[in-house]
C-alpha cells in the first residue's frame, strides 16, 4: 500500500522553493533598472495575448464572477500598469539631491511569499510578479486551491517568457503541492523577507505569526455616502456599475450606502429605476441564511453571483433583470451581518438626517471590520469631502467614482494597482495601493556639510544668548544645549 503525505511533499518543496529563490536573487539584485524594466515588458507583451483565454479559465475553475470583467482586468493590469510601471525607478540610485548632498538607493526585499485570491486569481497574480520582478525581488506562489490550476496557468507563462530574457531560473515560481502546511512553511522560512496575502484572511494570522513584514490586501466592508449636493443619477448609476462589476467581487467595492435625509426619497427611486431591489425584512433574513454562516463567516455559494441567482437561491423571486438586492437597516451592530463584505451585489442602505450623523455612521461601519478599506463620498461640497478625508479610519477615500474601478487607479489617478492595502487599523504593513516601492527598502546616503567645530561654535553662542535671556534660556532649552556643548567637547577630545 503507498501511502503518500502530501504536507510533508508540499513542505519539501516550499523549502527548496525558497531556497532557490534566493540563490536566484542574489543573481537579480545586480540587474539594472532597464534590465528588470525589459523583462517586466515581454511578461506583460506575453500575457496578454492569453487575457480572454485565462479570464474564461478562472471562471470555468471557481464560478466567480463575469468572464467579461475579469477579461478587463487582465488587460487593465498587462496594459495600462505596464505604462505606469515605466516611469517608476525602484532600485540602484533612485534620487539624488545635489544641493543638500544626499542620495536615495533602492534595495530589494529579497524573497517575497505571496498569496493570491480565488476572486480575481489572474489580475492579481500578474500583478505581483510584474511588481516584484520590476524590483528586484524573486517572488515564490502559494495559489488558492480553488483557483490552482488557472494560477499555475499564469505563472507558467511568466516564467517562460521572463526566463526567456534572463530572468534567473528559480526568481518566479510557485508551490505545485499545495497544502497549508506548506504554505506556512514558505512564509515561516528564514530567507523569506516578505508576505503579500491578497484576498486570503484564513492564512493571515499564518502570516503575522511568521514575524515577517505583511502587506495584508484584506476583506472591505466600504461604505457610500450620497450626500445631498450630489448629482443623484450619476452616484447612483455608479454604485450601481461598481457593485455588479464581476459580480462583486472586488474587495474595495461598496457594501453599504448611507444616504443624507432630505434626499432620500430621490435616491431611492433612482436605484429602482435602475434595477435594485429592496427587500422586505423577511426576504432580508432569507438571504442572510446564505449570505453567511451560522458563526458569522462568508459562505462561498453567492460569492460573484447575480441578483438573480442570489434571491433563487435565498428562496425569493426578484425580476431577473435586477442588478442588486438592498436591505434596508437601521443599525450596525453584531446582529446586523449585513455590516460585512458581501461578495456579490448585495448592499445595506442607511438614512441618516445629516451629513454629520451619515459621517458617524460611516465611521460605525468602518470599524465594525475592524479595518477600513475604502470609503466613497459622492458630494459636491469640498468642506464636507475633507471633513470625511480627514476623519475617517480608512486606507483610500473616493469622490464621485465606482468604488471598484476608483480604488485600482482605472477612474482615479491613485497608483494602478491589483493589490489594495487595508492597514489603516494594524491589519497588514501598509494601505496603500501596492506598487514597487512597497517591495523595497530604501538606503540613505548623506553627504558631510558641517564640520564638528562648526557646530560646537553654533552651541556656545546659543548657550551664550541663552544666559544673557532667561526666558530665551527657558524657550529654546538651555540644558539641552550645555549637554550637547559637553558631548561634542568629549567628542573633540576623542579626535584629537
Amino acid at each position: 500500500m503507498n501511502i503518500i503525505d502530501h504536507d510533508l511533499l508540499s513542505i519539501q518543496e516550499a523549502r527548496i522553493l525558497i531556497e532557490n529563490a534566493r540563490e536566484a536573487q542574489k543573481v537579480l539584485a545586480g540587474f539594472s533598472q532597464e534590465k528588470l524594466d525589459e523583462i517586466v515588458d515581454r511578461m506583460a507583451e506575453e500575457v496578454r495575448k492569453y487575457a480572454y483565454e485565462l479570464a474564461e479559465m478562472s471562471m470555468d475553475e471557481t464560478d466567480y464572477g463575469k468572464v467579461q470583467d475579469k477579461y478587463l482586468k487582465n488587460r487593465f493590469v498587462c496594459e495600462y500598469v505596464p505604462a505606469k510601471l515605466k516611469d517608476i525607478r525602484c532600485v540602484g540610485m533612485i534620487n539624488e539631491d545635489k544641493e543638500n548632498k544626499t542620495m536615495d538607493i533602492g534595495v530589494p526585499m529579497g524573497v517575497i511569499v505571496a498569496l493570491s485570491p480565488a476572486t480575481s486569481p489572474v489580475s492579481t497574480t500578474i500583478y505581483k510578479a510584474l511588481i516584484a520582478i520590476k524590483s528586484g525581488n524573486a517572488i515564490v506562489f502559494s495559489p488558492h486551491p480553488r483557483a490552482k490550476q488557472t494560477i499555475r496557468r499564469v505563472l507558467d507563462i511568466l516564467i517562460k517568457a521572463a526566463e526567456g530574457y534572463g530572468l534567473p531560473a528559480g526568481a518566479l515560481s510557485y508551490l505545485s503541492i499545495v497544502t497549508v502546511s506548506g504554505t506556512k512553511e514558505l512564509m515561516n522560512h528564514k530567507e523569506t523577507s516578505l508576505v503579500i496575502n491578497t484576498g486570503v484572511p484564513g492564512m493571515l494570522d499564518a502570516a503575522y505569526a511568521s514575524q515577517k513584514p505583511v502587506i495584508y490586501g484584506g476583506n472591505g466592508n466600504g461604505p457610500v455616502f450620497i450626500e445631498r449636493t450630489a448629482d443623484i443619477k450619476q452616484a447612483v448609476k455608479d454604485i450601481i456599475a461598481s457593485k455588479t462589476f464581476d459580480n462583486g467581487v472586488v474587495s474595495a467595492s461598496e457594501q453599504s450606502v448611507v444616504v443624507d435625509g432630505c434626499i432620500a426619497k430621490e435616491v431611492k427611486e433612482e436605484f429602482k429605476n435602475r434595477g435594485a431591489y429592496f427587500m422586505t425584512d423577511e426576504e432580508s433574513e432569507k438571504l442572510v441564511r446564505i449570505l453567511f454562516t451560522p458563526h458569522g463567516g462568508t459562505t462561498s455559494e453567492t460569492v460573484g453571483k447575480t441578483a438573480f441567482e442570489i434571491a433563487k437561491k435565498a428562496g425569493f423571486s426578484v425580476p431577473e433583470s435586477t442588478t442588486v438586492l438592498i436591505s434596508e437597516r437601521s443599525y450596525v451592530c453584531e446582529v446586523n451581518p449585513y455590516a460585512k463584505e458581501k461578495l456579490c451585489p448585495v448592499l445595506a442602505y442607511y438614512i441618516e438626517d445629516d451629513w454629520k450623523h451619515a459621517c458617524e455612521k460611516c465611521i460605525e461601519l468602518l470599524l465594525s471590520q475592524k479595518n477600513g478599506h475604502t470609503l466613497v463620498i459622492h458630494s459636491k461640497d469640498e468642506d464636507v469631502i475633507r471633513q470625511f478625508a480627514l476623519k475617517k479610519p480608512v486606507g483610500r477615500v473616493l469622490v464621485n467614482t465606482p468604488a471598484s474601478l476608483g480604488s485600482i487607479g482605472a477612474t482615479t489617478n491613485l497608483f494602478p494597482a491589483l493589490t489594495l492595502g487595508s492597514g489603516s487599523a494594524g491589519h497588514g504593513m501598509t494601505s496603500d495601493n501596492v506598487s514597487p516601492m512597497n517591495l523595497v527598502y530604501i538606503r540613505k546616503v548623506g553627504y558631510g556639510v558641517r564640520r564638528i567645530e562648526n557646530i560646537l561654535d553654533s552651541a556656545v553662542v546659543q548657550d551664550k544668548n541663552a544666559n544673557e535671556n532667561p526666558l530665551q534660556a527657558k524657550n529654546h532649552g538651555q540644558e539641552g544645549m550645555k549637554a550637547l556643548q559637553s558631548i561634542l567637547e568629549e567628542f573633540l577630545k576623542e579626535l584629537k
